[in-house]
């Protein structure tokens, strides 16, 4: 949104977003914790909701009539939105920016995405070529997330024996994975009461809630810090990160770590049958093997977390040659000013200009 205003400043937004977002335009309803549901048996948990909501963005787009409509990631409610929009006789340019990873689950979706789609802005280098095979429209912009965490490297020294929590930054998720983060650190100090733990919380309220789960079985040596988590990344020996773009943030950090992912079981047997890539996480899909280890669903319990934790704790070479693994892979996201690239060809693609960066002049 910045860097569009910084090419249009007449530009005007309403929409859904996080707080910042709502911050910068006053239009903009902040609705990020409401709909950060995982999978599938959560959203039909809140299914009357959402169909409200959509209803009500979808009367909304029609009543301010925009130039364009900008989906951002979220593909379960997006996709639906440009459908209904094109069905609805949209007249705008409809673009995405930080594409749905059909390539990973639904490939299928591609063709009709071309239809409803005038421009996907993508954010790893083998989509583009993926998506333009289907004629639809695509820019490699860079992945935003490096430039922004890179530009936040503090140069901290990692401390031998704190290993660090990142549960992640919902309230299902962190109810599912801090039990079992909290007793795989219990397991290890147990075999070495020197260790020190140091988990992430996303907000206040997700920190009092994560104390509460710490109450109910207190582990000495354990402490809870709220937003801190880039710091941290950088300053913990090794550490166990959800699923999700923290794994992505913890590569760039080069932080040592493995994966975990728990959801209900309706979703994961969902997801095992849909989803067609050998990975979860978006550094081994890049990497075609398995970098960070994965512990997903049967395997995420207390003795396989801590067993990954202890292996990285006692071997500094092995913590050195994943953390330059990461490197590697990160190196290739990188792309010059990813935000910009974004802004100028969506910019481009509502004025009926080539999106590409350097045609138009842009």
């Amino acid at each position: 949104m910045e860097e569009l205003r910084a090419l249009r400043p007449e530009l005007e937004f309403r929409g859904l977003g996080g707080p910042e977002m709502a911050g910068l335009a006053g239009g903009v309803t902040d609705w990020v914790e409401d709909a950060a549901v995982v999978g599938i048996v959560d959203v039909l948990r809140n299914y009357p909701w959402f169909r409200k909501k959509f209803a009500e963005t979808l009367r909304r787009i029609a009543e301010f009539r925009p130039d364009a409509v900008l989906l951002i990631d979220y593909p379960g409610f997006n996709l639906r939105m440009a459908k209904a929009l094109r069905a609805s006789g949209f007249a705008g340019k409809i673009t995405y920016y930080i594409s749905p990873q059909v390539w990973a689950w639904h490939r299928g979706r591609i063709p009709k995405m071309a239809r409803w789609l005038d421009l996907m802005v993508c954010i790893f280098p083998f989509e583009k070529d993926l998506y333009q095979g289907y004629g639809l429209r695509t820019v490699f912009a860079g992945h935003p997330l490096v430039g922004y965490h890179r530009g936040r490297l503090l140069g901290l020294r990692r401390e031998p024996g704190v290993i660090g929590l990142f549960p992640g930054s919902r309230r299902r998720e962190i109810s599912r994975l801090f039990p079992v983060m909290i007793e795989a650190a219990r397991l290890m100090r147990a075999a070495d009461p020197a260790l020190r733990f140091v988990a992430s919380a996303a907000s206040p309220r997700l920190a009092a809630m994560m104390e509460e789960i710490a109450a109910t079985s207190p582990l000495e040596g354990l402490t809870i810090e709220t937003g801190t988590a880039y710091a941290m990344m950088q300053r913990v020996e090794c550490g166990v990160v959800a699923s999700g773009t923290a794994t992505l943030e913890a590569a760039v950090f080069e932080l040592p770590h493995c994966l975990v992912y728990k959801v209900a079981w309706g979703t994961y047997v969902i997801g095992k049958a849909v989803i067609k890539v050998p990975y979860l996480g978006i550094i081994n899909i890049l990497a075609g093997h398995e970098v960070v280890k994965e512990l997903l669903q049967n395997d995420c319990v207390p003795e396989t977390v801590a067993a990954e934790l202890t292996r990285l704790h006692a071997k500094p070479e092995a913590r050195r040659m994943l953390a330059l693994e990461m490197r590697l892979i990160i190196d290739g996201l990188a792309g010059d000013q990813p935000y910009a690239r974004a802004a100028e060809a969506i910019s481009a693609c509502v004025a009926g200009q080539d999106p590409e960066p350097g045609k138009n002049g842009v």
